[in-house]
């Protein structure tokens, strides 16, 4: 039987009123990484918070800070993002030219690095790279907004990139519409991280929320 996935509570819907408070409520609850969509209102059509919040929050959890970088350009603030506290930088495929180097920069920031793909971009995109990341980000929904429904198509690329990454260890997270009715189809095509706003933020208490996705059973 495979491991229970891997939990990562979106702080986009948080309470940002309270948000130091939110990260700790959400580690003590069991989040196995905190995941944080930095947004320019360029690359997509919103904004977020930039590496000042995350130097501000890290003190608050040892947990993975999953960083998903929702910018572009993006290769001149990776250094920021990497020194105010992010463990992970996701970076978008469609976001730089030059993405082997792009996540050569991260590596040799001492950070692990991920690639994200929007819904109409293909698993293709990233068969040159493979070897460079350590996790694969599947937008399951338009990136730039919480809240949306999900894209079920995204189901069968999930299942393309699992056969894709062969026996490397590279994690496939799925982001966008995540809930218990959702999780189990995408687990059971091959990914293993989930991350979720609504699912989590808007059904306390956290606990059981958090509990309701990582047990959910692929279909």
């Amino acid at each position: 039987m495979p491991p229970p996935p891997l939990i990562a509570p979106s702080l986009l819907s948080a309470d940002f009123a309270r948000l130091g408070a939110e990260v700790e409520a959400i580690d003590r609850a069991g989040a196995d990484w905190l995941h944080l969509d930095v947004m320019d209102g360029h690359f997509v059509p919103n904004l977020t918070f930039g590496p000042d919040i995350i130097r501000a929050i890290r003190p608050l959890s040892r947990k993975c800070f999953d960083t998903h970088l929702m910018i572009a350009p993006v290769d001149p603030y990776l250094e920021a993002f990497a020194k105010a506290g992010a463990d992970r930088l996701t970076v978008h495929a469609e976001a730089t030219p030059h993405l082997d180097r792009t996540l050569q920069a991260i590596a040799n920031l001492g950070k692990a690095a991920g690639v994200a793909l929007n819904p109409a971009t293909p698993e293709s995109a990233i068969a040159y790279v493979l070897d460079r990341i350590d996790l694969v980000l599947v937008m399951s929904v338009n990136p730039g907004f919480g809240g949306q429904a999900f894209i079920p198509a995204m189901v069968e690329k999930i299942r393309r990139l699992r056969a894709m990454l062969g026996a490397r260890p590279v994690h496939i997270e799925v982001d966008g519409g995540i809930t218990p009715e959702t999780a189990p189809l995408v687990l059971a095509a091959g990914a293993d991280a989930l991350v979720a706003g609504s699912a989590i933020f808007r059904a306390p208490p956290y606990e059981q929320a958090i509990a309701a996705l990582r047990h959910a059973a692929p279909a």
